[in-house]
């Protein structure tokens, strides 16, 4: 079947290599994950403008907010181990838990965390964030947060929030978030190069620098430790092989990284999402937008995919994974264009386009109506 498969691989190198020549991009790393094997991996350009230095497989770069589909396996991963709940109440583990309204601190789950749900006006204290003011501050000022939307209701996206879960798996384990995402996922996985703090980004030789430009033309900026400091939500560092054992783990049918039920909630639709037109203009058309737990979820093609996105200054991450046809996908790059946001879709939009002239020329697969109408379109 990979043989079949290769046309459609070989026809999107050929469209990835004249989109990142045309448009200037500095370095970029994509991989392509079928049936749990590792189809397609290619690393482009350079780690830093002007150098010789070429980016490959273990080069490192900034996941950003892709660190919250990670996020959403290792607290699946814990769930199985029984070490948390996804529906326990998040003043059960820290005590003095306070948010603006009482109900909200006494009733808010690692679900609601987990999936943006939490009822506080979305990006709270971002801005203190990008100050470099630490976690334990923000923390503290968590009560005079505005909240805005009844618990579990209505998706208002966080990064401070989000990062709660280092406070109550700190408490659950007496392991920080770091240690834990180490010895759980990367350890285990033989994803030997992330990493989730500053210290290791800036003293790895083999990173790539961060640039900002357009139309071709573009400049190296000096790295920067902003968002460290909520790392489950954006801190994550790794390679282009990093995560492709990542998703290579979330397909593997003989020895899964998640059981079943584990699996079902971390990728079942816990809210509608309700973002700006643009945000999957490249998509050409998506139907249901929902959010999992650290997963946004899209209807596309008659299927649901698990994906996100991640962006901070210089760095651009995009990961998908559609179970269904076994197939996932993960770009980097260390200078944001729109090849970036285009490097999903286009693949999906190919691969599906394959699959499904397939199906119907052999009538091998009755499509399934029930599947589709609860996907949308």
């Amino acid at each position: 079947e990979l043989k079949e498969m290769q046309a459609v691989f070989e026809e999107y190198e050929q469209w990835l290599t004249r989109e990142i020549d045309e448009s200037g991009t500095v370095g970029a790393a994509v991989a392509i994950i079928y049936k749990d094997q590792i189809a397609f991996m290619k690393c482009f350009g350079v780690k830093k403008l002007g150098s010789e230095d070429p980016v490959d497989e273990h080069t490192v770069f900034r996941l950003a907010s892709v660190s919250k589909p990670v996020t959403g396996v290792l607290a699946g991963i814990l769930a199985q181990e029984k070490v948390l709940d996804f529906d326990e109440r998040v003043s059960e583990s820290v005590p003095g838990f306070r948010l603006a309204s009482y109900a909200h601190s006494q009733e808010l789950t690692i679900r609601n965390i987990l999936s943006h749900t939490t009822g506080v006006v979305p990006h709270a204290y971002d801005d203190l964030v990008e100050s470099h003011v630490p976690f334990g501050t923000i923390f503290s000022r968590l009560p005079q947060a505005n909240v805005s939307a009844p618990l579990g209701q209505v998706y208002g996206y966080q990064n401070v929030m989000f990062s709660l879960m280092d406070t109550v798996l700190a408490v659950k384990t007496s392991k920080n978030y770091g240690k834990l995402v180490k010895e759980k996922l990367f350890e285990p996985l033989g994803m030997n190069d992330a990493s989730t703090d500053f210290e290791s980004f800036r003293n790895n030789p083999n990173k790539a620098y961060p640039h900002r430009g357009a139309n071709g033309v573009y400049r190296t900026l000096p790295y920067n430790d902003r968002y460290y400091c909520v790392a489950p939500a954006a801190g994550i560092n790794a390679s282009i092989s990093d995560m492709a054992r990542f998703l290579q783990s979330l397909l593997d049918k003989e020895k899964p990284l998640l059981d079943a039920e584990v699996q079902q909630t971390i990728f079942s639709p816990q809210v509608v999402t309700y973002l700006r037109s643009g945000y999957f203009r490249h998509w050409g058309g998506v139907g249901t937008k929902q959010y999992g737990l650290g997963w946004r979820l899209v209807g596309y093609k008659n299927r649901q995919i698990a994906y996100h996105g991640g962006y901070v200054n210089g760095y651009k991450a995009e990961i998908a994974l559609c179970q269904q046809n076994d197939i996932g996908i993960v770009y980097l790059t260390n200078s944001p264009n729109t090849v970036a946001s285009q490097s999903i879709p286009v693949f999906l939009k190919a691969f599906f386009e394959h699959v499904d002239s397939k199906v119907i020329l052999t009538g091998t697969e009755p499509i399934n109506e029930e599947h589709l109408k609860i996907q949308g379109s």
